[in-house]
């Protein structure tokens, strides 16, 4: 007896922890029924069909989110028809609620699993492999929906019961590990799941120590935890942030999902002193508006959050990320962009604009009529316009969306934005006006190539302001210097011909008597000028307060970009001002 377990992932990098769990809870006795088989949206639903086949499984099992359940729809239908008289059970958060409406719509499936499947599908292999066919008996094993009903619930697992999954790290090479040391959230958003398990259950700290460890040991680039609210219990999350900066490799960064309103001085304080990239932060901000906030059960202080952001912004050594949500109750445009103006000046490394999703079994479902949220029938079930936002209004921010990724997101044009936005009222009016030149020129149908968007910006920041074209200049060249040591100079940047004595010069005494460039000493001058870049300013434009950037000195200033020595937080190179 086969029974296949099927993921089918949003990309190549994202794993798929559910499958893996139910094969490894099921134990050694059961190794040699279970097959794994991963896919990506991407792949054609004829290749995944064709490979199911060739797997000749007796029983399938698929696991269904909001990203691949459009997928999984179409492979249901097809399924039977290549691998007639197969049993197919579909489990995950897509199936677990309004479980009737799909097994009225695909009579091929057998039953959906509900909730935590790994207890039910170990019976369920046990059932299988005393019976050749499924005629009966499947009513007796709980946690499973059937078309004569559902045959109970299950005792939630003990953490401690769950199998770590990674001893064998080749299968996840060149991919996101991700890591979860507990279950449930004790707060109440409406549009989230995990408001409906309210109870948070941990694993044992000496298990997550010794998992961590063996991490740290073999020095995974990043482990990335998937608790929905990693510091809503206090102990719990100082225990775990000690143990990774006291047993720090210099290599592994570990990424946590937390609440910023209950973060305490204490856990400011055991932050601060990690390294540089050892931890990054995500944040789900949503909306600073009090009326919203409270119909979503967010009772949050936005000044508060604003705070122990820039606490946590001090040292510079953590990676931050913020989350909005478009499409809440009582969030019009403008109000919309009011919270991204307040997001966007606590300077995040990543700024999401995310759209709100009406998922199946969460609050925000049964209250969707009320809010006058109208969404899409079909995953991923988003928000198409409310009784405040406009669907005209929605196609604006996914176009102010693209250019928040574009040239925030990217982390590649800072310095050109920091002094860009002085020319608009607020950041969310300069992305906005970046969206209509976009639509206007043509480039949403027409994407241009990475290095053309540098001119792009270029083009935009004089329409902007004219007068200042030779020091946009200078920042974008700036901007595209930090982050790459391009063999090609872009079209905009200064010509350093004239300057070409004085560079060599450098790198020739660098070459006798090395000081700037020490970590070359066993290289020819000829040799780190190419693996490093010299640029030539006439402004200011590394300065933070625009006021000083404006300023031009009739004095060229020569930078060095040293790209063996980045910024962990943003991949920028080191800079030396030479003079």
């Amino acid at each position: 007896m086969k029974f296949l377990l099927v993921g089918i992932n949003s990309k190549y990098i994202h794993s798929n922890p559910a499958i893996h769990y139910l094969k490894e809870y099921a134990g050694r006795e059961y190794e040699d029924c279970i097959e794994l088989a991963e896919y990506t949206i991407n792949h054609l639903k004829e290749e995944i069909l064709a490979d199911i086949y060739k797997r000749n499984p007796d029983v399938i099992g698929i696991s269904c989110y909001i990203w691949n359940f459009s997928l999984v729809q179409e492979l249901l239908i097809e399924i039977p028809k290549i691998l007639p008289e197969r049993e197919i059970f579909l489990g995950g958060p897509e199936v677990s609620f309004e479980g009737e409406q799909v097994l009225n719509d695909f009579s091929m499936v057998t039953g959906i699993i509900v909730g935590e499947g790994e207890a039910t599908f170990r019976e369920l292999l046990a059932f299988y492999r005393q019976n050749e066919r499924a005629c009966t008996g499947l009513t007796k094993i709980s946690g499973l929906l059937l078309r004569e009903g559902f045959t109970g619930p299950r005792e939630e697992l003990i953490l401690d019961d769950l199998p770590f999954l990674y001893d064998n790290l080749k299968e996840y090479e060149n991919r996101i590990i991700y890591y979860e040391t507990s279950r449930g959230c004790p707060f109440q958003c409406i549009y989230c799941l995990s408001s409906v398990d309210k109870k948070v259950r941990l694993r044992s700290m000496d298990k997550v120590k010794q998992e961590l460890q063996f991490f740290l040991d073999h020095k995974v680039p990043q482990v990335k935890f998937v608790d929905r609210t990693f510091n809503c219990n206090y102990e719990h999350a100082m225990e775990i942030w000690r143990y990774i900066k006291d047993h720090d490799n210099g290599v592994t960064n570990f990424h946590f999902e937390v609440a910023a309103d209950i973060m305490t001085q204490e856990q400011l304080e055991v932050l601060s002193d990690m390294r540089p990239g050892l931890t990054q932060l995500e944040i789900g901000i949503q909306t600073t508006n009090d009326k919203t906030l409270h119909a979503i059960n967010r009772y949050v202080n936005t000044a508060h959050i604003a705070q122990v952001v820039a606490s946590l912004r001090e040292k510079e050594n953590i990676h931050i990320h913020l989350d909005l949500i478009a499409g809440l109750p009582f969030e019009d445009y403008e109000s919309f962009g009011h919270s991204f103006d307040e997001v966007y000046d606590m300077e995040p490394e990543q700024l999401q604009l995310g759209f709100l999703k009406v998922l199946k079994g969460s609050p925000m479902f049964y209250l969707a009529e009320k809010y006058g949220v109208v969404y899409q029938s079909k995953p991923p079930y988003e928000v198409l316009y409310t009784n405040w936002l406009s669907y005209g209004d929605v196609l604006k921010l996914k176009q102010i969306e693209e250019m928040v990724e574009i040239y925030y997101n990217s982390n590649q044009y800072r310095a050109t934005l920091r002094l860009l936005r002085k020319n608009f009222v607020g950041p969310f009016a300069m992305f906005e006006a970046l969206a209509e030149y976009y639509e206007r020129e043509g480039y949403f149908k027409n994407t241009p190539a990475r290095s053309y968007r540098y001119q792009l910006l270029l083009d935009f920041a004089c329409e902007a302001d004219e007068e200042k074209e030779e020091l946009y200049r200078e920042l974008l060249t700036y901007d595209y210097y930090l982050r790459e040591n391009a063999k090609s100079r872009p079209s905009f940047a200064r010509d350093l011909s004239e300057y070409h004595d004085r560079i060599w010069e450098f790198y020739r005494g660098e070459e006798e008597a090395p000081d700037i460039l020490q970590d070359y000493r066993d290289y020819h001058a000829k040799q780190t000028l190419k693996m490093t870049h010299m640029e030539v300013f006439f402004y200011p434009v590394w300065q933070e307060e625009a006021e000083k950037i404006c300023k031009r000195s009739e004095t060229p200033q020569l930078m060095l970009f040293d790209y063996q020595v980045r910024n962990p937080l943003n991949q920028d190179a080191k800079t030396v001002l030479i003079s």
